[in-house]
């Protein structure tokens, strides 16, 4: 019989018992709906975060200190968030562990035609911007020109830092417009070149307001987190000036290089750890690693991707249960159609007819349910993305894999009671009741 045929019989089966036929689908479709809709939100998600992360600077590169594989010694909380000096209290290196100003000056001096600037950024502490009896809680940062490279602030007013402030190691600094409405009821113009007094740990400093920047918070799953004007935020000054604030001097923990148009990242990356082998040859404890925001966004991309499969293949239980619900089904339908497959075969019809017959019955039952879930699970899986406020990215190669995987399903769970009845004894079929 011609495969036109077989599918005009199954299609005229399943409408004649269209309950039956639809139920039967709906382990089908809830299956491939489940993973259509994770893989779309897992992709949407991988999506998003690999543009933002390569909006941060594709092509620079991260060095940082890290503990040896073999060292004994406690590792170090490394706070991938900001770059420069770690607070206090996650610090169990010692002064001769640290990147020194003269090894950042070696390596520039090294590879002049690679490097366009240095993003090295100090944590001083945590404290308060007072005025009068106003205050406004702060995180005192000291930053390198290199920073403001990569790190775009929204100004509202004022000036960025210059390169006499840098030289000079002036008591400048940018504030937030959270802290200018906590101080200055919000009046940019009126902060612009006041005085304030930063107190941290109990060392008092004064500084003036030279510029005033945006505070953007962090946005997750479409919600502002900004947390308010009463919200703790950055307040940025000269790198050095940020260091002599607490009479640090040993150095740094981690940088971010940002290199000149055409470098190979990579191979920069290479050639600066090679750079700082000599420093760290008889450190027993550290080593330097270089690694560009290209790597570290492929580690992340693998890590969502190994998750949404997680998920997905949970979800995928159901196209198993599904299946075991198709060949119950196409059992009943051979037991209902036992005298019908009697006179086929007592005609002349071989065995191979009557199995293709009832495999591609099974396969049409799949691949309906498929297509059905495959709508449901792109539509779903768009909403959540949007819901999370991530760009939708419906998987193509998600939704054939899944059509195939569904007519599959339909061929290896039709087939037993496809050949079952290809098997059957015509006069026993025929005396059927």
């Amino acid at each position: 019989m011609l495969l036109l045929e077989n599918i005009i019989l199954a299609i005229n089966s399943l409408l004649s018992n269209k309950m039956r036929a639809l139920l039967t689908m709906l382990g089908i479709i809830i299956g491939i709906g489940s993973v259509i809709a994770i893989i779309t939100v897992g992709d949407s998600l991988t999506l998003s975060v690999s543009e933002n992360m390569q909006s941060m600077g594709a092509n620079n590169v991260y060095v940082m200190l890290n503990p040896r594989k073999d060292a004994e010694e406690e590792s170090v909380r490394i706070d991938g968030a900001k770059f420069g000096k770690l607070p206090s209290d996650s610090m169990y290196i010692n002064d001769s562990d640290y990147i020194t100003e003269d090894m950042i000056k070696e390596m520039i001096e090294k590879f002049p035609d690679d490097i366009y600037a240095i993003n090295a950024q100090y944590w001083a502490g945590r404290g308060t911007a007072n005025l009068g009896n106003n205050s406004a809680s702060i995180t005192l940062y000291g930053n390198s020109v290199g920073y403001f490279v990569t790190n775009k602030l929204e100004m509202l007013g004022g000036k960025m830092f210059s390169e006499t402030d840098y030289s000079e190691q002036k008591n400048v600094a940018i504030v937030s417009d959270k802290l200018v409405n906590k101080l200055f009821d919000g009046n940019v113009n009126n902060a612009l070149g006041k005085d304030i007094e930063i107190s941290i740990d109990g060392k008092m400093q004064s500084l003036t307001i030279i510029g005033v920047y945006e505070n953007q918070g962090m946005a997750m799953m479409g919600m502002d987190m900004s947390g308010g004007d009463n919200a703790t935020t950055d307040l940025y000054v000269p790198l050095k000036t940020a260091m002599n604030f607490t009479h640090e001097t040993s150095g740094y923990t981690n940088f971010q290089i940002i290199t000149k148009v055409g470098t190979d990242a990579e191979l920069l990356a290479k050639k600066v750890e090679t750079f700082f082998e000599p420093y760290y040859a008889n450190n027993r404890t550290y080593e330097i690693q270089a690694v560009t925001m290209g790597s570290m966004v492929s580690m992340l991309t693998d890590m969502l991707s190994t998750i949404t499969l997680a998920i997905s293949i949970v979800a995928g239980i159901a196209l198993i249960v599904g299946g075991i619900g198709v060949m119950n089904i196409m059992l009943v339908s051979i037991t209902e159609r036992t005298r019908e497959i009697g006179t086929r075969k007592a005609l002349g019809a071989k065995n191979s007819s009557i199995r293709t017959q009832f495999i591609v019955e099974a396969m049409i039952i799949c691949l309906i349910g498929g297509a059905i879930g495959v709508m449901l699970g792109v539509g779903g899986g768009i909403l959540a993305s949007k819901l999370l406020g991530y760009p939708a990215k419906p998987s193509i190669s998600g939704i054939i894999t899944s059509l195939v995987f569904s007519m599959s399903i339909g061929v290896f769970f039709g087939y037993y009671p496809a050949n079952k009845a290809a098997k059957m004894n015509p006069i026993d079929a025929l005396r059927y009741e």
